[in-house]
């Protein structure tokens, strides 16, 4: 499930963990294109929610698997992948 939170909103603390990452293509696209889509992804079990600036409201976890051999952390390939169980609250 996709989707785009409003300024402000509040992804509420959880016992999940939140994984968040950033989405290189979207970025890649946003330079030739001058388009303006989101590339912070958030994901909390199955939904994403997609934003540009975040808040982590509390301790969080840096992760980067390594490269070469090493699996990449999510399926989408993400290899740097943010984690916290906190608040996060959504910038823009």
């Amino acid at each position: 499930m996709i989707e785009i939170p409003k300024s402000g909103e509040i992804l509420e603390q959880t016992k999940s963990i939140k994984k968040i990452h950033i989405n290189q293509h979207n970025i890649r696209s946003n330079k030739s294109s001058g388009t303006d889509l989101p590339v912070v992804t958030i994901k909390v079990g199955k939904k994403n929610y997609y934003c540009n600036a975040i808040e982590i409201m509390g301790p969080s976890k840096l992760i980067y698997c390594g490269s070469g051999d090493q699996k990449p952390l999510l399926s989408c390939g993400a290899r740097v992948v943010m984690e916290t169980k906190e608040k996060i609250k959504i910038i823009r």
